[in-house]
């Protein structure tokens, strides 16, 4: 039985509230604020408040090594041509910026979502929103198949609610019934705004997922680290409370009493006694032995580092779990030559190339609405059969590159595809290189030496020092 406009509303509404609360969690582990676990009771006990605010995080890390190498730089048409007008758009709309961040929350919390919209009916927008706000519902049996989608957010007191629909987009609104976030009740209170078309004739919001499978949810990054990171966190907090009491030699006096001093009363006679305080003795480093037999013990310090190499062994786990290389979560680089480098970030590599291909997916599909939207379904068509050109997930020196690159030219590959090779070149740039090398064509030809190379000097006599001199 086909559902009705308010009870698509209702259950997409309380599915995008449980992811929220999952995505909750995630995004604190990455933030660096989750309590301290794996910690007995009598140690939470005597520390009580003391590492609530303590994170060595971590979760942070393993995400922004992977987003960092994500940069697409252009859109290929399915000829192999660079489609110019997409990228215009993708800048116009700052999506060069805000996809980094889209990446992000994806890596996060498992999605995002990309929005192509005409709000005023002339101008195409492309926005990104997070799991919190957004939901793709699909036919069911047709993982590609976009049957409905949500966007949901506040407008002052109001929460405000959009339902697209192949043919038409449902507007939604009620009072807020929290003043600091959305309604609880998914069912209550929720008034139509109104019905608009929808010009696209498809749903026009798009997940970008991490990892997806075949059957299963997309995965967050920081899901197989946040156990470790817990535990990381617990032997930091094991680790500083053992080094306040027992990071250096602690001393014990044998055979003495403990220091007294007498209580007189007003007419000066004894009354009782009192300890000294022992905070003035350690601070003054002074003690005096006046008993026979008296003499100083020492119990050695702790030794911590029973603590450091476990929690170095538990981040190696992290790094090879993740494909993380090591340099990025220890810091250590010394005497590493340029192979052993790249062989330590093959992992990663491997890893970014990989989400390349699903991401990639998700931004020929935004691109191809972008194109539906400008009233060009032919050049729809090809985005969609097309690719994504991203930045070389390879970290490399420049001197990497020009080796590379020359060899590639000893073969004959074309200046072209030899620039598009280099990193950070965008195709604007690759277009001004060929037209500039055009221009020099056409010089030499025409035979303007002159101008690539500025005017010849006039010859003097080879015996003239002073011409020679001017």
């Amino acid at each position: 039985m086909a559902l009705s406009p308010h009870d698509d509303l209702i259950r997409l509404y309380g599915k995008l509230k449980r992811r929220a609360g999952v995505a909750e969690v995630w995004s604190n582990y990455y933030n660096g604020d989750v309590p301290l676990k794996f910690a007995s009771p009598e140690f939470k006990g005597q520390t009580g408040s003391l590492f609530d605010d303590f994170s060595d995080n971590w979760c942070q890390v393993v995400p922004d090594a992977t987003v960092e190498r994500l940069v697409p730089i252009a859109f290929r048409l399915n000829d192999g041509t660079i489609d110019s007008r997409a990228w215009d758009a993708w800048r116009r709309n700052e999506a060069d910026v805000e996809v980094g961040l889209a990446f992000l929350e994806a890596l996060i919390a498992g999605r995002s979502f990309g929005l192509v919209w005409k709000p005023d009916g002339i101008n195409t927008e492309i926005t990104f929103h997070d799991v919190r706000q957004a939901i793709v519902d699909y036919v069911p049996g047709k993982r590609r198949v976009r049957r409905a989608g949500l966007i949901l957010w506040r407008d002052g007191g109001q929460e405000r609610a959009s339902l697209f629909y192949p043919d038409s987009v449902y507007l939604w609104v009620r009072e807020a019934s929290n003043p600091f976030g959305y309604g609880v009740d998914a069912g209550s209170g929720w008034v139509s705004a109104g019905i608009l078309p929808n010009p696209l004739k498809v749903v026009p919001l798009v997940a970008l997922e991490n990892r997806a499978r075949l059957r299963g949810k997309p995965t967050s990054e920081i899901s197989s680290v946040a156990p470790l990171q817990d535990s990381v966190n617990t032997l930091w907090a094991h680790l500083m409370t053992a080094a306040d009491e027992r990071a250096v030699p602690a001393r014990a006096v044998l055979g003495m009493d403990r220091p007294t001093k007498d209580l007189l009363d007003a007419d000066g006679e004894v009354i009782g006694e009192e300890d000294l305080p022992i905070d003035r003795f350690r601070r003054d480093r002074l003690l005096w032995l006046e008993r026979e037999g008296a003499s100083i013990a020492e119990f050695s310090a702790a030794d911590l580092t029973n603590y450091t190499s476990v929690i170095e062994t538990a981040v190696r786990h992290i790094a090879a779990q993740t494909r993380t290389p090591p340099s990025y979560l220890t810091g250590e680089m010394v005497n590493i030559s340029a192979d052993a480098l790249v062989a330590s970030e093959a992992g990663l590599v491997a890893k970014v190339q990989e989400r390349q291909r699903y991401f990639g997916a998700s931004l020929r599909e935004l691109m191809r609405l972008e194109a539906l939207a400008s009233g060009d379904p032919v050049r729809a068509e090809a985005l969609s059969m097309g690719s994504v050109v991203w930045r070389d997930a390879q970290f490399r020196s420049e001197a990497q590159y020009a080796d590379a690159l020359t060899k590639y030219k000893a073969i004959n590959v074309p200046d072209e595809a030899l620039w598009e090779r280099m990193p950070d070149t965008t195709p604007e740039e690759i277009e001004r290189w060929k037209s500039m090398r055009d221009d020099q064509a056409a010089a030499i030809v025409g035979g303007n030496i002159a101008g690539l190379f500025g005017a010849k000097p006039d010859e003097v006599p080879a015996d003239d020092p002073a011409a020679i001199a001017q």
